[in-house]
């Protein structure tokens, strides 16, 4: 249940109203605040409570409306059909993602390798416009005996990379036992695709305050995705991205999973999380990878993930879908035609890596 305020509400109207809703109705109350409305949302046991008694409590009250989606906060409801930002401080600058902003570029290596491959990534890929740098210091891998990332080790790689480019690092943690080292080094916390219904994660990632980028389950459906989601937002982290990045349908035969771009316009209808689409992982072919980044620019997405490696042939993980540094120097321009056109591109000029 959300209750919207009038423009103008004093601030100990609005502290007034909380306080005497969660008094009353022993109800949990959490404040939204959007561009145009003050959203007061009430969480617990709503099913008997009137909504016209809680229109009463106070005449600053404008609506009461239930929300029905399953997902309370994760609904757009919750914020009264507005978009949310999340907003990441990197070394260089403050970056927000969400639909009213230029669309956000992440790009690098599925895995840290060694110290000299990754900070030169981050040089290549920034000097291509991209803000964040991705990395796994920790790699789920299908095979026991396939390259499962340096751990720990490769954390401080990524910290040297930031600290040679300024740029925002996004890692992923795989063990609550690893938040704790990985928090203090990635800008954003990548929650993987095998991990997304790891419950117990969700909770830990969403009990600290560094954003979170969630991976979209390789078979999870929507509703799946958005309830890992409200385990994020239910803990206290509201910063969450949500990332597609293909799912297993019944053709692996030419691509390695299927990406959905579909879910642009339909999670712009269920929630107000900023959407971020990898055609990377959804491809598995790094020749697929730009007319997947074209398409998803197109259909509205809020930010991009791809993969940079400098020699892909010798990758130590997902080579196949890697672009060389070259060809990602081409595809930010290539992409800057397209974001410039739906206006989502940021306003600076691409300068070709050296």
């Amino acid at each position: 249940m959300i209750v919207i305020l009038k423009n103008g509400t004093p601030a100990e109207e609005i502290t007034r109203i909380s306080e005497g809703l969660s008094e009353v109705w022993e109800v949990k109350v959490e404040k939204s605040v959007g561009k145009h409305k003050v959203i007061l949302g009430i969480i617990g046991d709503t099913a008997t409570i009137d909504t016209l008694q809680i229109q009463e409590f106070s005449p600053w009250i404008q609506q009461v409306m239930r929300v029905q989606k399953p997902f309370k906060r994760v609904s757009r409801e919750f914020r009264y059909g507005e978009a949310s930002e999340v907003i990441v401080n990197t070394p260089n600058e403050r970056v927000y993602f969400g639909e009213h902003h230029p669309i956000v570029v992440v790009a690098g290596p599925c895995s840290v390798e060694n110290e000299e491959m990754i900070v030169e990534t981050a040089k290549r890929v920034k000097a291509a416009g991209a803000k964040f740098l991705r990395g796994g210091a920790y790699k789920p891998r299908t095979s026991p005996y396939a390259f499962q990332g340096h751990g720990e080790s490769a954390l401080g790689l990524l910290a040297a990379a930031r600290d040679a480019t300024g740029l925002g690092i996004i890692t992923e943690v795989m063990d609550t036992a690893d938040l704790a080292a990985v928090a203090r080094v990635s800008d954003v916390i990548q929650v993987g695709a095998r991990n997304m219904q790891n419950f117990a994660l969700l909770k830990k990632v969403g009990a600290q305050d560094k954003p979170v980028l969630l991976k979209r389950g390789m078979a999870a459906t929507i509703d799946e995705w958005l309830m890992a989601a409200e385990y994020i937002l239910a803990s206290g982290n509201p910063n969450v991205i949500l990332c597609e990045r293909g799912i297993r349908t019944f053709d692996s035969k030419y691509a390695r999973n299927t990406l959905d771009l579909s879910v642009i316009p339909v999670l712009r209808s269920l929630t107000h999380l900023p959407i971020m689409i990898d055609p990377s992982h959804g491809t598995g072919k790094s020749e697929y990878v730009p007319s997947m980044a074209f398409a998803a620019i197109a259909a509205g997405t809020d930010a991009l993930m791809i993969e940079v490696h400098p020699n892909p042939a010798r990758a130590l993980s997902d080579g196949p879908q890697s672009l060389t540094p070259e060809r990602f120097d081409c595809l930010a321009q290539e992409m800057s035609v397209i974001g410039k056109v739906v206006g989502r591109w940021p306003q600076q000029v691409l300068v070709n890596a050296i």
